[in-house]
């Protein structure tokens, strides 16, 4: 279903004739009310009215995480606080959060990008969204709720954490749409069966997932498990949330970008140089309707890719490929360039392995070391020792020839890793102690 046909399926002429009048005017606006942007222009030669064409969107600097954590709290907004409804911040997993903020016009602006977000997965007006996003400062709980509702849907808004009562209300309420993470969706299905309860013969027909890095095979997994379309999602706090970009249920083959709301573009991640569509490298995204907290050029660090090629459902936006890791929490093993959604796809390509583990690196002496812990599943653990390590001497094969890289895999107990009801974290790294 497409939410908004008028925008969704523009001709590219008349959406990028769209995107300049707005680049004109978020460009005069942020020059005008955020200091941070009026010396950043100027210090790199630049004017407002020297944005006369979408390609003159290279003069303009880029924006980094830094920056706005160096304003925190409210000093990049372009707009005074009276006209603030709404504050939320990312994690902050290092230094202080990244705060944003929202007008009522951007609150509107969301919620109908999070309608469409919605409604090209695959949900409608009727459907009960069972929302396990967490709401608070971060922005996906709140964002999928206010999508939702927006679209005309139920919406229970459980958030995060006690997983066996969200059993049971999933069984009892009868929702057909789950919003999670794709590490929390599986971590359900385990519950449920915990619980004898058969995630299948519940309602649901769909999975939007999204918040964390995820492979084809661990959607496939997702898909078998839980008897869903499982579809991917893209946003970031500080772009406005979930509902930058979706795939569409028909296809599922690249997330459309908003692009009436969003110019994407590719950079590689040293140079900053732009790069042609189908190259892979890093996100970079400028906002082009948000009020209070508009950005120029961010770089959001994630890698992908930009394809321009026409989708069978009729959109004409842009797609983006999913992201496969982050230029800022890359692992460089040995030279060796990994992320860890590249073994989490070796590792789903075998049946006798959990779809959960913990990359631990260390350094010996000089050497990067890496040790993967997989769970296997509860009739392998009871097979002979000498089949398990036959296993482990498979799985280092495997991922020595995808990666290049050699590591220690070691197979652990089921339910031994620690489980995520957010953003599953796989990485453990003990150079940096």
């Amino acid at each position: 279903m497409i939410y908004d046909e008028e925008f969704e399926t523009l001709p590219r002429e008349a959406l990028e004739a769209i995107q300049l009048k707005r680049l004109q005017q978020v460009v005069e606006k942020v020059y005008a009310t955020v200091p941070f942007y009026k010396k950043a222009f100027d210090e790199k030669g630049v004017k407002p009215g020297d944005i006369r064409a979408l390609e003159d969107l290279q003069k303009l600097p880029f924006t980094m995480k830094q920056d706005l954590r160096d304003n925190y709290p409210f000093a990049m907004f372009a707009t005074p606080m009276e006209n603030v409804v709404r504050i939320h911040a990312s994690s902050g997993t290092t230094g202080k959060p990244t705060v944003v903020g929202y007008t009522r016009r951007d609150i509107d602006t969301w919620s109908d990008l999070m309608a469409r977000t919605l409604a090209a997965a695959g949900t409608h007006k009727g459907d009960i969204v069972h929302n396990a996003y967490g709401y608070g400062l971060f922005t996906g709980g709140l964002g999928f709720h206010y999508g939702a509702e927006r679209l005309g849907a139920s919406v229970i808004p459980v958030s995060g954490g006690n997983t066996k009562r969200q059993v049971m209300l999933m069984k009892d309420f009868g929702a057909t749409v789950l919003s999670c993470t794709p590490s929390y969706a599986l971590r359900l299905g385990e519950v449920a069966a915990e619980e004898g309860v058969d995630f299948k013969s519940l309602k649901f027909r769909i999975g939007v997932c999204g918040a964390e890095p995820w492979s084809e095979n661990m959607r496939k997994e997702i898909e078998n498990q839980l008897g869903i379309d499982a579809v991917d999602i893209y946003g970031l706090s500080e772009i406005i949330g979930p509902g930058v970009a979706v795939e569409c249920v028909e296809a599922k083959q690249g997330l459309h970008i908003f692009e009436d709301h969003f110019i994407p573009e590719i950079i590689d991640p040293e140079t900053g140089e732009v790069l042609p569509y189908g190259e892979p490298g890093e996100l970079v995204f400028t906002t082009l309707t948000k009020e209070a907290f508009p950005l120029i050029r961010y770089r959001t660090r994630d890698l992908s890719v930009l394809y321009r090629e026409p989708c069978r459902c009729g959109r004409t936006l842009v797609r983006m490929g999913r992201v496969t890791g982050r230029s800022d929490d890359m692992l460089i093993i040995r030279g060796v360039n990994v992320f860890p959604s590249q073994i989490e796809s070796v590792l789903m390509t075998r049946k006798d392995v959990a779809p959960y583990y913990l990359l631990i690196v260390d350094r010996k002496g000089h050497m990067d070391t890496l040790e993967v812990n997989i769970e296997v599943n509860e009739n392998v653990f009871s097979d002979a020792v000498k089949d398990l390590q036959n296993m482990e001497r498979e799985i280092e094969k495997d991922i020595k020839d995808l990666l290049g890289v050699s590591c220690k895999v070691r197979l652990v107990e089921p339910k031994t890793i620690q489980r995520s009801e957010g953003k599953a974290k796989r990485v453990i790294d003990k150079r940096k102690l």
